[in-house]
């Protein structure tokens, strides 16, 4: 196994520095903060979230990836917070994510894995539950309601 490409444990975030991270992630979008959402990304970050609703795909660049964060939040989605997840040199967050619009119920189960950079949030790849509810409850039609 070739080890010259593992990370070197001297660059590692502390745990601490990793929960900071993932509680001020949580708390811009609870919040609708996104100045507080724009401190802790890099400029080039992206998030991808599967799917073909209107908040699937891939957002690239700070302001996209606010964009996306806005959007979510715009349907009134509840975020409780599962489990935070530690990795060598990122985390991931285990989510129940609520919301009702009309006769459509959102009820799922994600996991959010955000790659870190320079003590910032570079990546975020989103993993559903049910693409299939996330497609039906995240529409333009919904932007109106």
């Amino acid at each position: 196994m070739d080890t010259s490409k593992q990370s070197d444990p001297q660059n590692m975030l502390p745990e601490q520095q990793q929960l900071n991270l993932a509680n001020t992630f949580l708390r811009s979008l609870k919040e609708k903060d996104w100045d507080l959402l724009r401190s802790i990304l890099t400029t080039d970050s992206t998030w991808t979230l599967p799917g073909t609703s209107i908040i699937s795909g891939k957002a690239v660049g700070i302001d996209s990836v606010i964009q996306r964060a806005q959007l979510i939040v715009g349907f009134g989605v509840s975020l409780q917070l599962n489990h935070i997840l530690y990795g060598l040199d990122d985390f991931a967050l285990s989510i129940h994510n609520q919301a009702t619009r009309g006769d459509l119920q959102l009820d799922e189960h994600l996991a959010t894995v955000c790659i870190l950079q320079e003590g910032k949030i570079a990546h975020i790849n989103t993993y559903l539950s049910d693409i299939t509810m996330v497609n039906a409850f995240f529409t333009k039609e919904g932007l109106a309601g």
